[in-house]
């Protein structure tokens, strides 16, 4: 049997409902929904999107690296907002992160239970499969 692997963000909201930051069975890596916390556990970039863009994108990497992944395992993004204006300066944002490694991306509108939160993300990885 595989083992399961967890990561945990420090997110006040994981204990609550019951997820983890990222989950890996085997060499597939879920990273859940990501909103722009900061270490005190309240939103950041207030009214700016990219900044929280950078900060969910941020919190997810690192929690993929707790596992052993790297950028280059990423193989999907998911970037939520709720204003499809800010869809631009978000992607911009996403190129700094994936431009070189491309994942399949999904960008769509939603809300979400903080109005302070422009922006959630979600990746998934597949460790080991790089080619050399």
């Amino acid at each position: 049997m595989t083992k399961r692997k967890t990561v945990t963000s420090g997110s006040p909201y994981e204990p609550i409902v019951g997820y983890s930051r990222a989950v890996q069975i085997g060499n597939i890596i879920a990273v859940g929904g990501t909103a722009p916390l900061g270490p005190d556990g309240k939103a950041v970039g207030a009214g700016d999107a990219a900044t929280q863009a950078r900060r969910c994108f941020e919190i997810s990497v690192a929690a993929l690296e707790q596992l052993g992944a790297t950028r280059e395992d990423i193989i999907r993004t998911r970037i939520m907002l709720t204003r499809r204006e800010d869809w631009e300066a978000v992607a911009r944002v996403h190129g700094e992160f994936f431009s070189d490694i491309r994942p399949a991306s999904t960008i769509m509108v939603a809300s979400f239970i903080d109005p302070d939160w422009l922006i959630e993300t979600e990746m998934d990885a597949v460790v080991g499969n790089r080619q050399a």
